[in-house]
């Protein structure tokens, strides 16, 4: 489902290079069907990581790790 964003700016090269390191890292941490805590650290340090939060990283986030948890592939450690 495509989602209009009126105020949506093109993004840069540095953003989708940005994106793209997010991407490996969420693909690194749900390879094994658990995330742990140190995992999601490096996942929040990297959408943190040039001081703003995007739409695109946080629908990257919700493709490749919310929904496999709401879906029951993925699981969250609780420590």
């Amino acid at each position: 489902m495509e989602r209009y964003q009126p105020n949506a700016t093109p993004l840069t090269e540095a953003d989708k290079a940005e994106l793209q390191r997010l991407k490996q890292i969420l693909e690194r941490a749900v390879a094994d069907g658990v995330l742990t805590a140190e995992e999601m650290t490096q996942i929040k340090r990297q959408i943190n990581a040039d001081g703003k939060v995007t739409f695109e990283e946080l629908e990257l986030y919700r493709q490749l790790v919310q929904e496999k948890i709401n879906e029951g592939i993925l699981v969250r450690e609780i420590t």
